[in-house]
């Protein structure tokens, strides 16, 4: 029994009929998951024409005469949606292809063991599994604010719903979500204000990093606001104010819509998780051990709601870890794993492994290697050399520890990064190595060269 159709739920429900096991998915609201109905693939396709737009904005540059881009947001949406139900309906037809039982409904765990589901075409159903998992993901948290309750404000979710661009768009969060929906708005047409209650953009970023991609955000026209705190929302649809305290200085901000960026939350409240003995941790997230399992036997739980890195790909690594335990006869596990990810700013800032920051911090010696996308003959050529190339490499062994990738197709180069760490290459295999010009790649010689 797998409660959830995310990308962990969804695979392992076909996995286990291969395996010739009986197997029933519910789900209940749409088949997919965060990823495909309100995340990334929304997300990014909304990122493309945003894109878009600001191409055909800056073609003067490249010496080709427009006469400037027109935003029609709701063709952006339409153009969202449909790209969406591809990719859902995909899904659906994968799973039901592969000999699954759907349940389109709630479920909840019940003090005989047993799962209730309330199904949404009415009715009810009460099933038995000796395996049940967990997928149930996240949603956009609210944070305690005085006067939000009472105020309109947008989540991730609610904002590429719009069909019309905001005048001024107000951002309460200034991690991955805000700075790409601000940017994404900023190029729609927006004016953008990213509101930040710590003292720098992207919290888990080095400190380079994160100055580097506010400066990107500047030179877009987004202000920043850095420590400062809402203390209250006030206003009304099309008119927000936001009460700011920056270091014991009141301020106000006011914007015509709002946008809450600042986290998300486990769907778990309907679960009942206490009858059945699943413990969660203090912000209701599943815990669970180094395979997915959690407190109770024969339960495990992947994605999102164990509190983890919040990707499609770790989810889908969670899935392959099941896959190969509870099928295959494995042992594997979160161990030790690599978490790359993709910020879908333009341009893009691509992470795995360990930031400079973790790596002192854990007392290791490291070599520290950057090179401005300035300097890179391919960015200069496309005319896009903002950000820059860091990674980090112990200094013992030669190994690269991690990489920050901030440039055009930032999440491609770091890539290349991430298969370097796989095989565990000393680093002079890319600064040796021959990549034809010219290409970004060719970029990992001259970064390596100094050190």
């Amino acid at each position: 029994m797998i409660i959830g159709s995310g990308q962990s739920g969804g695979p392992l429900s076909t996995a286990l009929v291969a395996a010739g096991r009986r197997t029933v998915l519910i789900e209940r609201d749409q088949i997919g998951g965060t990823c495909i109905n309100v995340g990334c693939t929304p997300t990014k396709t909304m990122v493309a024409s945003a894109d878009t737009a600001d191409t055909v904005r800056r073609a003067g540059s490249y010496g080709v005469r427009t006469d400037g881009p027109h935003v029609d947001m709701m063709s952006v949406r339409e153009r969202k949606r449909r790209i969406v139900e591809e990719f859902r309906s995909g899904s659906r037809a994968a799973i039901e292809r592969g000999g699954v039982e759907i349940l389109m409904g709630e479920a909840s765990f019940t003090s005989e063991g047993t799962v209730h589901v309330r199904l949404r075409a009415g009715g009810e159903r009460e099933l038995q599994a000796p395996l049940t998992v967990i997928d149930t993901g996240t949603r956009p948290a609210s944070p305690p604010i005085d006067g939000l309750e009472i105020v309109p404000a947008l989540d991730s979710t609610t904002i590429m719903e719009l069909d019309e661009v905001p005048e001024h768009l107000l951002v309460l969060g200034g991690g991955y979500v805000g700075v790409e929906f601000g940017q994404m708005f900023r190029r729609f047409g927006s004016r953008v204000t990213i509101v930040q209650t710590g003292p720098a953009l992207l919290a888990r970023e080095d400190p380079d990093i994160a100055e580097a991609v506010r400066d990107i955000l500047a030179e877009d026209s987004i202000e920043v606001l850095l420590r400062a705190r809402t203390t209250r929302v006030s206003g009304s649809a099309g008119a927000v104010t936001l009460t700011l305290d920056m270091d014991g200085v009141r301020r106000e901000v006011q914007g015509s819509h709002l946008l809450l960026a600042t986290g998300r939350r486990p769907q778990v409240e309907a679960l009942n998780l206490e009858v059945r003995g699943i413990a969660t941790d203090g912000k209701g997230f599943i815990r669970v051990d180094e395979r997915l399992q959690t407190t109770a036997p024969g339960v495990y739980a992947t994605g999102d709601v164990t509190g983890g890195p919040a990707f499609t790909h770790i989810s889908y690594d969670d899935f392959r870890i099941l896959r190969a335990n509870l099928i295959e006869g494995g042992d594997r596990t979160t161990r030790d794993r690599l978490v790359p990810y993709t910020v879908f700013i333009d341009p893009q800032l691509g992470r795995v492994g360990l930031s400079e920051t973790e790596a002192r911090q854990r007392g290791i010696d490291v070599k520290v290697a950057r090179l401005e996308m300035s300097h890179v003959a391919r960015a200069l050529e496309t005319g896009e050399t903002r950000g820059l190339l860091k990674a980090v490499v112990d200094a013992g062994t030669g190994r690269i520890l991690g990489c920050a990738a901030l440039g055009m197709e930032g999440g491609e180069i770091m890539a290349m990064f991430e298969i370097a760490m796989l095989g565990k290459l000393h680093y002079t295999t890319l600064r040796d190595g021959i990549f034809a010009h010219p290409t970004l790649a060719e970029s990992l010689n001259n970064l390596f060269s100094p050190i």
